[in-house]
C-alpha cells in the first residue's frame, strides 16, 4: 500500500516542482525587467528628465540612459534642444457646430455666428489659421507644467492674435484688395510683419509667465499665419474684384479706341495738309506761269513796246464783248449801266 501511494503522488510532486520553477523564472524575468526598466537608448531627437523620488535629479541628452527603476527614479521624455515642435491652434478655428450652421440655415444662431472670427481695427472680420513652432528651452519647467503647456500656449496665441488683429486694418492682415499692393508698398511690408509681431507677442507673454513663476519652458521660434474671410465676404470681394477688372478692361479698350481714333485723325490731318500744300504750290505755279509775260514786260523801260502790245491785244479783247461803251475819264458826269436782269 505504501509503495502504491508513493507512486501515485510522484506525478503531482513533479508537476508542482515544474510549476514552482516556472513561477520562479517568470518572477526572475519580471524582477530583471523592473530592475532595468529605466535603462534605455535616448535618440538624437529627444532628451530625458530623470526624477528621483519626485525631485528633479538630472537631464540626459542623446545616448545610453542608466536610471534606477520605478518608483525610485522616473524618466520623462522630452524633445531635444534643437528639435522644433509644431502646434496648430484649434481655438482660432471655426467649431464643427459653426461649420454645420453655415451650411444649414435652420442651425444658424447667435451662439455660433462669430465663432472663429476676429475683429480688425477697421470693424472687419477675419479668420486666422495659426501654426506655432516652438522649442523646449527649460526642461524642468516643461515637465512641471506637463499637459498644461499646449493648452496655455493656445490661450496665449489666441490672446495675442486678438490684440494684433484689433490694432490693424483688414488690408494689412490679408490681400482684401490686391490693387492696393501696387500703389502702397507699405501695406505689403506691414502684412509681412504680422507673423513677426505675433511671434514677439507670444514670447513676451511667455516671459511674463516666467517672471510670475509659471514658466512653460518653451520659446516660439516661428509662426505661420493663413488668413481668410467669411464665405459671404469672399463672394462680395470676388464680385467687387470682377467688377473692377471689367471696368479696367473697358477703360483699357476705350483708351485703345481713343488712341486709334487719334492716330487716324492725325493721319487725315497730315493728308489734308499735304494735299492743300500741293494744290497751293500748283496754283502758285500756274499764276506765276500766267503772269510771267506781264512781269517780264513790266520790267521793260520801252513805252513804245507797251503801246504796241496794247494795240495788238485790245482788239482781240474787244471782239469778245457784245457792246463797248467808252467813257471820258475827264467827264464829270455820271453813267448808269444796265445790269443783268434777275
Amino acid at each position: 500500500m505504501s509503495k502504491r501511494g508513493q507512486g501515485s503522488a510522484a506525478p503531482w510532486l513533479q508537476a508542482g516542482r515544474i510549476g514552482f520553477v516556472a513561477v520562479y523564472g517568470v518572477t526572475l524575468l519580471a524582477a530583471l525587467g523592473w530592475l532595468f526598466g529605466n535603462v534605455r537608448e535616448i535618440g538624437p531627437e529627444s532628451r530625458a528628465v530623470v526624477l528621483r523620488l519626485g525631485a528633479e535629479q538630472r537631464i540626459q541628452n542623446a545616448g545610453l540612459l542608466l536610471a534606477w527603476p520605478r518608483p525610485f527614479e522616473q524618466v520623462l521624455m522630452l524633445p531635444s534642444a534643437g528639435r522644433v515642435t509644431e502646434r496648430r491652434v484649434e481655438l482660432l478655428l471655426r467649431s464643427e457646430a459653426a461649420v454645420k450652421a453655415d451650411h444649414d440655415v435652420k442651425l444658424a444662431g447667435d451662439a455660433t455666428a462669430g465663432s472663429g472670427y476676429l475683429l480688425t481695427g477697421d470693424a472687419g472680420i477675419v479668420q486666422l489659421d495659426v501654426r506655432v513652432f516652438y522649442q523646449v528651452n527649460e526642461p524642468y519647467a516643461f515637465t512641471r507644467q506637463g499637459t498644461h503647456v499646449e493648452t496655455a500656449l493656445d490661450r496665449l496665441v489666441e490672446r495675442n492674435a486678438v490684440q494684433i488683429c484689433a490694432s490693424r486694418d483688414m488690408d494689412t492682415i490679408l490681400v482684401a484688395r490686391p490693387e492696393l499692393v501696387g500703389t502702397d508698398s507699405q501695406l505689403a511690408e506691414r502684412r509681412e510683419r504680422l507673423r513677426g509681431d505675433l511671434q514677439h507677442g507670444i514670447n513676451r507673454s511667455l516671459a511674463a509667465l516666467k517672471a510670475a513663476g509659471t514658466d512653460l519652458g518653451i520659446e516660439v521660434v516661428r509662426v505661420d499665419v493663413q488668413s481668410a474671410l467669411p464665405q459671404p465676404a469672399v463672394n462680395a470681394f470676388n464680385s467687387v474684384l470682377t467688377a473692377s477688372q471689367l471696368a479696367e478692361q473697358e477703360v483699357a479698350g476705350a483708351r485703345t479706341d481713343a488712341a486709334r481714333r487719334l492716330q487716324e485723325a492725325t493721319q487725315n490731318a497730315d493728308r489734308t495738309v499735304q494735299v492743300a500744300e500741293a494744290e497751293a504750290r500748283e496754283r502758285l505755279s500756274r499764276a506765276q506761269a500766267g503772269t510771267a509775260t506781264i512781269v517780264g514786260l513790266g520790267q521793260q523801260d520801252d513805252p513804245g513796246l507797251m503801246l504796241r502790245l496794247y494795240r495788238e491785244r485790245v482788239p482781240a479783247i474787244l471782239s469778245r464783248a457784245g457792246s463797248v461803251t467808252l467813257v471820258d475819264p475827264q467827264d464829270s458826269g455820271r453813267l448808269i449801266l444796265d445790269g443783268p436782269k434777275p
